[in-house]
């Protein structure tokens, strides 16, 4: 899907200011006729003295009331420090906002702050916002260590959630250190993130980098994840999601699920993974379900071009996923997976199992092809394929063979 017509002039608009230091942004935005309204003058502290998610909200009510086709909303360099912020679109005049980052904005270093809370900005409702540039500190070490040291703490709050929107642009944004995932798009439709690039470390628990759930017409390029889960996670009720060029390491690698823990979950159709590349992950691409009844599916799924660099795991479907190996469901799980594509998989898996297909025996795989597969054990010994209740088809070479 297309961006609208006004969308588009502002999209171009701010990539030539992003890229055009140093015409200031005030200025341009004047030529353009596009106004500009700068976080400063409703009161944000730049030297991070006070919390300033009022002088943000100010400035976004002014833009949302703004009559005109579109309205930027400036945040010059500085540490900006925010409390739990929600951006309403309800009550907007107009289809294309853009916010301009030139510093970061960070969040409480006290994790009870946000607590349960689960967010920390969010933005729900919303037609036509464009994030450029900026940085992101969820200030998460302290949580992880609550988490890791096997404490009763709260979940944390996602640094940045967009949710029930649309028409949604994010271009050379970053992401550090958030308490949980580091960016959530849930209930959207067409999304567009470029040059984003997400930071944190393998230990860091539950730090998905993007969460895609219950979405649309989602696209990620030109990205680079490292964090301490999956870099990219597709949970139920996704669709037409494109990700292409996409580095990621550490973390969990990228996965389409869990799916299968309710019974009534909608399924996960038409996702193309490809020209990846994922260095010392703990999986590669990867599909797991919960062995639980379910209506949930995944279907017409394509991964292409992925480069795998000493990777555990680099094909995986898990259909008995649990991941803390406790009160784990036994009923076989119902998610049914079907036209799922290999193609061009290539380079060094850590483990000696290569290729695990670990399908239902209640729903088994069907029509999961293998083309082009070529993984060693390491650097050059031969690694192994393990394949229950799968049916496919081998195309080409594939090495490890032995499934199909």
């Amino acid at each position: 899907m297309a961006l609208p017509k006004p969308i588009q002039m502002l999209i171009l608009i701010l990539i030539i200011l992003h890229y055009s230091s140093p015409v200031p942004i005030a200025l341009a935005a004047y030529y353009n006729k596009i106004p500009t309204y700068n976080v400063l003058n409703f009161g944000a502290s730049r030297y991070g003295l006070s919390d300033s998610k009022w002088a943000f909200l100010q400035a976004w009510n002014r833009a949302c009331a703004y009559l005109g086709p579109a309205a930027i909303i400036y945040v010059p360099e500085g540490r900006y420090h925010l409390g739990a912020v929600i951006f309403y679109g309800r009550t907007c005049k107009r289809k294309a906002i853009a916010i301009h980052i030139d510093g970061t904005l960070v969040a409480p270093s006290n994790y009870e702050v946000l607590g349960n809370r689960e967010y920390w900005l969010k933005f729900v409702g919303v037609n036509g916002v464009s994030i450029f540039g900026g940085n992101l500190d969820g200030q998460g070490k302290s949580l992880w260590a609550c988490k890791n040291s096997g404490n009763s703490c709260p979940h944390g709050a996602m640094s940045l959630t967009f949710y029930n929107s649309k028409n949604i642009y994010i271009n050379g944004l970053t992401s550090y250190n958030p308490q949980f995932f580091h960016i959530l798009v849930e209930g959207c439709q067409n999304v567009k993130l470029t040059n984003v690039k997400i930071r944190a470390p393998a230990h860091s628990p539950n730090t998905d980098g993007i969460h895609v759930n219950m979405s649309t017409g989602v696209t990620i390029t030109n990205s680079n994840i490292g964090t301490g889960d999956d870099c990219v996670s597709i949970g139920p009720g996704t669709s037409n999601l494109w990700i292409e060029q996409l580095s990621c390491g550490p973390g969990h690698g990228i996965s389409i699920g869990s799916l299968g823990w309710t019974w009534q979950e909608p399924g996960v159709r038409d996702v193309t993974v490809k020209s990846v590349t994922l260095t010392e992950t703990q999986n590669g691409v990867r599909i797991k379900t919960w062995a639980r009844d379910t209506t949930a599916f995944v279907h017409r799924v394509l991964f292409q071009h992925i480069y795998m660099q000493n990777v555990g795991n680099p094909i995986f479907i898990d259909q008995n996923y649990c991941p803390n190996h406790m009160n784990c469901p036994t009923e076989g799980s119902g998610v049914r997976i079907s036209d799922v594509t290999y193609q061009d998989i290539r380079g060094t898996s850590a483990s000696h199992v290569a290729v695990n297909l670990g399908c239902s025996g209640k729903n088994p795989c069907n029509r999961i092809t293998l083309s082009e597969v070529f993984l060693t054990y390491g650097k050059n010994k031969p690694a192994t394929a393990s394949c229950g209740n799968a049916r496919g088809t081998a195309v080409g070479n594939v090495n490890p063979a032995g499934c199909f």
